[in-house]
């Protein structure tokens, strides 16, 4: 399983293609090259990309979804009619599709973040500002999210 974390910042080329880090892609399982790209949530204008193994652990949580809830079909519908592939090319650069590039409003550089089980990609201006835009500070955030779990990592 993979595991991707920290953040780099890349140009994109005029083609839309962009490099993925070196140490992200040490993370992916040997023999994976290609990604499903799809876009991220409304709050987080940013482009998915999950590596086809991991992708697949998201396919199965699908099959599990009610296509006759009108919630869980309209989900269906957005992650998917979105998803795309892209390859890995001879120098680790992925082509993003001009409608996740236009969604995301990625123009000359992205930022790449590691997301435990997929890559995150965003406008680094964008992404800045969802971070200055946060109403509690991320030790409030980490409090409430790991509990007393914090106190434990803290002295670690």
């Amino acid at each position: 399983m993979a595991f991707f974390k920290g953040r780099e910042t890349y140009s994109v080329d005029d083609k839309g293609r962009v490099s993925i880090p070196a140490r992200m892609r040490k993370c992916m399982a040997p023999g994976v090259e290609t990604f499903v790209l799809t876009r991220g949530l409304d709050d987080d204008p940013c482009i998915f990309a999950y590596p086809t193994d991991e992708w697949r652990s998201i396919e199965e949580g699908l099959k599990g979804l009610n296509q006759f809830n009108g919630q869980e079909r309209f989900f269906l519908r957005m992650m998917l009619s979105w998803a795309d592939e892209a390859s890995l090319d001879g120098q680790s650069r992925i082509m993003l599709p001009k409608n996740l590039v236009e969604f995301a409003r990625i123009e000359r550089s992205a930022l790449i973040v590691g997301a435990m089980d997929h890559i995150e990609i965003w406008n680094p201006e964008i992404f800045d500002s969802y971070l200055n835009a946060r109403a509690e500070s991320y030790e409030q955030v980490a409090a409430s999210v790991m509990g007393a779990r914090t106190d434990g990592m803290a002295k670690g």
